[in-house]
């Protein structure tokens, strides 16, 4: 197998939205964006198949290691084999990739968020940055395209925080700040335990206007002369508010399953934004 063959099997097998927005890409920004993506998958994945939060530190720290040694020239793992060829023609930097460690490494150390403040640099990490890097790939000429991206990136990763309470609490990570939930008197014991009510309800109504309003705030961020080329995130932007929207259908009953749209509805959603230009 190939590296590049290697990160288009991790792309696909995540079964994630993102596959479908990565399909309409010129062959080179797909390789680029597909190779980022897995590189994402792999350091993710590390925290989400933890077991022992030991070997997952030091499996983080073999990636720390793995990325500096990638950039000065000697990858060995796959993923940075395909990806460190075309870095440097999309603006990709190591600081990029070690920031989504970081990010990681708080999931094994941080298992509640204090206030939004705090999430907020999670979100940074973890999707603020991962949307600056895919928008370069994308392609972007006006600079405040990034300040889009980034806060597009926090808007996904706040949808997936509210489709994921249940499954993370499973986890024992709850993302929902502390403050929050002492606002709408929602206790954490209630979440770990899977035990809905009227309050949780208006907690998780509160997340998604926030997240609907990053949204708005992205859109109304992207600069008209990057439109076209960034319509990959546009079709992301599609199909997370389409999942949001069919969460509060399901009046946010996240806590014993995991909510999703199928992959035709997905497609179409990438599709209509492709064809039509919009959301």
């Amino acid at each position: 197998m190939t590296p590049q063959d290697y990160v288009q099997q991790k792309a696909a097998a995540s079964g994630s939205s993102f596959y479908y927005a990565f399909l309409f890409l010129p062959a080179p920004k797909r390789a680029a964006i597909t190779a980022f993506y897995a590189f994402c998958r792999e350091v993710d994945d590390v925290v989400d198949d933890m077991v022992d939060p030991g070997v997952a530190a030091t499996k983080l720290q073999w990636w720390r290691t793995e990325v500096a040694q990638a950039f000065a020239g000697t990858p060995s793992h796959p993923v940075m084999q395909a990806l460190l060829p075309l870095a440097a023609s999309y603006q990709i930097e190591q600081r990029h990739l070690q920031a989504v460690i970081e990010g990681c490494q708080m999931d094994l150390n941080q298992t509640r968020y204090l206030d939004y403040a705090g999430l907020q640099n999670y979100c940074h990490l973890v999707a603020g940055v991962v949307g600056e890097v895919a928008a370069q790939i994308f392609g972007q000429t006006d600079p405040q395209t990034t300040r889009y991206a980034h806060t597009l990136g926090q808007a996904l990763q706040l949808t997936n925080i509210i489709r994921d309470v249940g499954e993370d609490a499973r986890r024992g990570r709850i993302y929902l700040p502390v403050n929050e939930l002492k606002q709408f008197g929602v206790t954490a014991q209630e979440i770990l335990n899977g035990t809905y009510s009227d309050r949780f309800t208006a907690l998780m109504r509160f997340q998604a206007e926030r997240a609907q309003g990053l949204y708005d705030q992205a859109l109304a961020l992207l600069p008209a002369a990057d439109c076209r080329a960034q319509k990959p995130g546009l079709m992301m932007a599609s199909i997370y508010r389409a999942l949001l929207a069919e969460i509060e259908r399901d009046n946010f009953a996240v806590l014993h399953q995991r909510i999703s749209l199928t992959p035709l509805r997905k497609l179409w959603l990438a599709w209509k934004v492709q064809a039509l230009g919009r959301l």
